[in-house]
């Protein structure tokens, strides 16, 4: 049997998430062997993929249209464009990419070819949201402020958003959403106008798609008016995609003081980033908000399943048997932390230093005379194992009922006393 066409997503909108593109298929007992070719980014690649067929691993950026006159599937990550220019021509009928984005890939271009593909909504969600949450605790101890009683707009309330506004109600922040596309599907009265959440958050932070087109397209969706209707003094954080910011503007509201604090994951340009924008940046760091090991592995499974049920072969890799190669950090925490910001601090810092992220960007360790692109791609290729909260175990000494604990829990870690009681980790 012929492999089954996998109908092309549509071009997501504002905050909204793709659907299920992949059309199930019922596993065939024939092992129909499949020529592969597999970003080198793509964790544990090799091993998924060589279970269905020859696969042959490339560096990203390396792969060219000659690497693929032989093969039946492309399995990439972000730094691999998706071009016609890529496929026409070649024997490709199916393109997974690792990652939740897929402003990488031509869509259109793959339609008028035949070519299937499909990314991995939400794969690295949870890992962006605890990047947010780093950064905001680093924000609270250099700032010396709290974060509770403070307020949030979250613009886009997709797999990434959603996750985030859970998080900031835990930090006792007041999440104000922004999702248009959500407003008028759903009806939902909770989401509200950017005119009306911009002026009244103390922190704004986009999680939205790259989008070109349509009532909503967000290429360059945060401009001088965006920033104008900010309440002044406001703290600007973007973890989404570099192209829906216009940094000139970004840099004359940091001027007007209209931003007082400004937090980026990813940039224009990328990797070719701004030196200057990075300087007045409080926290700078290399598009690796999603780069947890976890996260990694969970795009890597989804393409595979994709795979395995587009070319109807029954899946036998397992991700479980993939190791990080380094245990999970294991916290202690005193129970007399009369701080709960600071009892949060302690235990996030020891999963994922942010701070450290943010030094490296700026040149710590790096060889002399580094160009600044070549230090953002060899940041990202050689980041290191970063594991999600919920693979830690907090050991609390005190009650399971203490505010923090309560936190702790809440925000995915895994709480347990010295005694052996246990509160499981609950974040979603």
């Amino acid at each position: 049997m012929p492999p089954r066409r996998i109908a092309v997503p549509g071009r997501l909108r504002l905050g909204t998430t793709p659907p299920a593109p992949l059309a199930t298929a019922r596993p065939s007992t024939h092992h129909r062997r499949v020529n592969i070719v597999c970003a080198e980014s793509v964790l544990a690649g090799a091993e998924a993929f060589s279970t269905l067929g020859a696969t042959v691993v490339l560096h990203d950026r390396a792969i060219r249209r000659e690497h693929l006159l032989d093969a039946d599937a492309l399995v990439i990550r972000s730094k691999t464009r998706v071009t016609r220019e890529l496929l026409e021509g070649t024997p490709v009928k199916f393109v997974g990419t690792a990652t939740a984005g897929y402003d990488h890939i031509d869509a259109q271009a793959c339609a008028e070819l035949g070519v299937a593909w499909t990314a991995a909504p939400g794969c690295n969600a949870t890992s962006v949201a605890e990047w947010l949450v780093a950064a905001l605790l680093v924000w609270s101890a250099r700032r010396n402020r709290p974060l509770a009683g403070r307020s949030m707009a979250v613009i886009g309330v997709g797999q990434v958003g959603g996750r985030v506004v859970r998080r900031a109600q835990i930090l006792g922040l007041r999440p104000l959403l922004n999702d248009p596309p959500r407003a008028l599907a759903e009806g939902d009265s909770s989401f509200r106008p950017l005119e009306e959440v911009l002026p009244a958050a103390d922190f704004v932070t986009l999680h939205v798609p790259l989008t070109d087109d349509g009532p909503y397209a967000t290429r360059g969706m945060a401009n001088c008016r965006f920033f104008e209707q900010m309440k002044p003094g406001a703290v600007f954080i973007n973890a989404s995609r570099g192209e829906v910011v216009d940094e000139e503007a970004l840099s004359l509201a940091l001027d007007s003081a209209q931003v007082s604090d400004v937090i980026l994951d990813v940039w224009q340009n990328e990797p070719a980033i701004s030196p200057a924008l990075l300087d007045r940046a409080m926290l700078g760091t290399p598009h690796i908000a999603g780069y947890s090991w976890d996260g990694k592995l969970a795009g890597t499974v989804q393409v595979y399943e994709a795979c395995c049920r587009f070319f109807e072969v029954r899946p036998t890799w397992r991700s479980v048997e993939v190791s990080a190669g380094v245990p999970p950090p294991q916290i202690e925490l005193a129970a007399d932390a009369a701080d709960l910001t600071a009892a949060l601090r302690e235990a996030v810092r020891a999963v994922y230093d942010i701070e450290r992220d943010d030094a490296a960007l700026r040149g710590a360790g790096a060889p002399p005379a580094e160009p600044m692109a070549d230090r953002f791609e060899r940041l990202r290729r050689h980041y290191p194992v970063r594991r999600e909260f919920a693979a830690s175990t907090v050991t609390w000494q005190g009650s399971l009922e203490a505010p923090a604990a309560r936190a702790l829990a809440a925000l995915g870690f895994q709480v347990v006393t010295a005694q052996g009681a246990a509160r499981p980790g609950a974040a979603t």
